[in-house]
């Protein structure tokens, strides 16, 4: 790729992180539009670095007679304008972690592509609310809000085999509680009393009507007066044309609804019911559908982000507009966040027209993107220039765990073999070390990257934490671990 027109940023970083952070910038030449210039300064651990000194060491490379910003690792300390004013371009800090840095571009450049549209409304369901408390009710609901959820959906009690049961008369309490709360608000019933009750409360949607109920809909009134939107379904799933003639009544009533042809599991015709959404949309081009994706992520003991994924692009394709999900089995509990990324990621596929990937990563948990290991004669090289009583930690490309200072070299898979030969006596840098080795056999094992006071990324799952050089500022000891991991810094 011609750099020409890309933009050039100078990316500062010490000595030992040099190796590490001249592949990282191979890679940003690569499959980016900027232009990395290396900016190696004479300390070994990048994160020690403080803007005042290096206001006054940096210089910009030989040959190198302009750059457009200027990157500072992440634990780069002090006020950056001296900097700015020393160069004339905008000073940042970057993340702490150097093989964070293509996300962080990769960020910038979905920013400016205008990454984040979506068009598809996420319905959440609270599974048997009739059974919950109103605090907890309001508390699910809000938190659903927060994932991403546009509409809050009461799931109620289905109606048992033999006659109606007595309505739940608190569905009522509930919509005007979540309604006054600023929450949209949908009802999932076969009680046609529980229904009238939601609907003059507030809720704006029923799921779902067909033969056995629609006749009943023109009584669903809403408090402005028109009746509630309704989800219409076959009354089989495969019986199209019972949904025909649940369409043809409501629009001759002018009663609004969308349809949902039932997504069926896996084992009991689920390639067939996927099939049928694709004849709904031939018969209907033109009307509002809704699929419940919560009959396969439920029904499916798989990890539930890689189907929300599949079945996201499969709605965003058909202009399939809302989808209803739950999260009551413990595979699917976040399934609201994960449509909320997945709509994000496919609409930008789909408007574009460009694979799903290299875009946006938070649906990949149990692995990483990619892996950046450094090999075994780097580390080698590494270890040979260690000078201090640090131990850091590394993870190699063949999963082999690296623990090394100037005294030792430990290499290895068993943690606790390596940790006999590092001969530790504090107890405080033996926890650290050994949560740091529970990290970096995790790594190992599932193949994700590894670095020192880093956690672990579990895409949207990731947890932050406080890095043990962070927690230790202002008390550093020799022998503590502190930033132990330097080719991980910038």
């Amino acid at each position: 790729m011609s750099t020409a027109h890309r933009h050039r940023v100078l990316l500062v970083t010490g000595t030992l992180a040099e190796p590490a952070m001249r592949r990282v910038a191979a890679e940003l030449k690569e499959e980016s539009r900027i232009d990395p210039i290396v900016a190696v300064l004479k300390i070994q651990v990048a994160a020690l670095m403080t803007t005042e000194w290096v206001a006054k060491k940096l210089e910009l490379p030989e040959g190198k007679d302009k750059v457009d910003r200027i990157v500072l690792p992440g634990y780069c300390r002090g006020d950056l304008n001296p900097i700015e004013a020393k160069f004339g371009v905008p000073v940042e800090r970057g993340p702490s972690n150097l093989h964070d840095l293509p996300e962080y571009f990769g960020r910038e450049r979905e920013a400016a592509s205008g990454y984040g549209a979506f068009d598809i409304e996420i319905i959440a369901e609270i599974n048997h609310a009739a059974r919950l408390p109103l605090e907890q009710i309001i508390a699910l609901a809000q938190a659903h809000r927060d994932d991403g959820a546009e509409v809050i959906d009461i799931g109620c009690d289905p109606l048992p085999p033999e006659g109606e049961r007595p309505a739940w008369e608190g569905v009522a309490v509930v919509v005007r509680e979540l309604r006054a709360r600023g929450l949209r608000v949908s009802v999932d019933s076969l009680h046609s009393r529980e229904i009238e009750l939601a609907a003059a409360a507030g809720a704006e949607l029923v799921l779902s009507v067909n033969s056995t109920n629609r006749e009943a809909a023109s009584g669903w009134i809403k408090p402005d007066g028109m009746p509630i939107e309704v989800v219409a379904i076959p009354d089989t799933p495969q019986d199209l044309d019972s949904l025909e003639a649940t369409i043809e009544h409501l629009a001759h009533r002018g009663i609004p609804f969308r349809i949902d042809p039932i997504i069926e599991p896996i084992g009991f015709g689920f390639a067939q019911s996927l099939g049928r959404y694709l004849e709904a949309r031939r018969r209907w081009p033109d009307v509002a559908m809704m699929m419940g994706v919560g009959n396969l992520t439920e029904m499916t003991e798989v990890d539930s982000a890689g189907v929300n994924a599949l079945l996201i692009g499969f709605c965003q394709e058909l202009g399939i507009r809302s989808v209803l999900t739950t999260q009551v089995i413990n595979w699917s509990r976040s399934a609201v966040k994960e449509i909320d990324v997945a709509r994000k990621l496919m609409h930008f596929a789909v408007t574009r027209r460009t694979p799903p990937k290299h875009v946006d990563s938070r649906l990949v948990a149990l692995r990483d993107p990619k892996l950046r290991p450094l090999s075994e004669a780097e580390l080698n090289e590494l270890a040979s220039k260690l000078t201090d009583r640090n131990i850091r930690i590394f993870v190699d490309e063949q999963g082999k765990l690296h623990a090394m200072n100037k005294d030792n070299h430990a290499v290895g898979d068993d943690p606790y073999l390596l940790f006999d030969e590092l001969r530790i006596e504090d107890p405080s840098h033996a926890f650290y070390l050994g949560y740091e080795m529970a990290k970096a056999i995790t790594a190992a094992t599932l193949g994700k990257n590894y670095v020192q006071d880093e956690p672990l990324r579990w895409g949207l799952h990731t947890r932050e934490e406080i890095s043990h050089h962070e927690r230790r500022k202002g008390s550093r000891g020799q022998g503590t671990g502190d930033r132990g991991q330097e080719t991980g810094e910038k």
